[in-house]
């Protein structure tokens, strides 16, 4: 499983996620975080992929590419709630 996170770097929400991912990595598996900028091209055709339509979004992916677990918006979820996520075989 892999942890991904969609987010745009100068904007509100820009610092929370960088400190969010700076703890994440701490803390957890950093092998399985990738974060992406909405505002690159690679990240906005993954927020159209997996049909993101608000920021930031965080989604737990499974090896095949199919979403295990979806956090959009504002109110983020606790690390290790994403990391169970991360780290289950369903």
């Amino acid at each position: 499983m892999k942890v991904l996170i969609l987010y745009r770097p100068n904007s509100e929400h820009g610092r929370v996620i960088e400190e969010f991912v700076h703890e994440y990595q701490r803390h957890h598996d950093a092998g399985r975080l990738e974060v992406l900028s909405i505002d690159t091209r690679e990240g906005s055709a993954t927020a159209t992929l997996y049909d993101i339509m608000q920021y930031p979004a965080i989604l737990v992916l499974q090896t095949d590419g199919s979403v295990q677990k979806t956090w959009e918006g504002d109110s983020l979820p606790l690390m290790d709630e994403v990391a169970s996520y991360a780290r289950s075989d369903f």
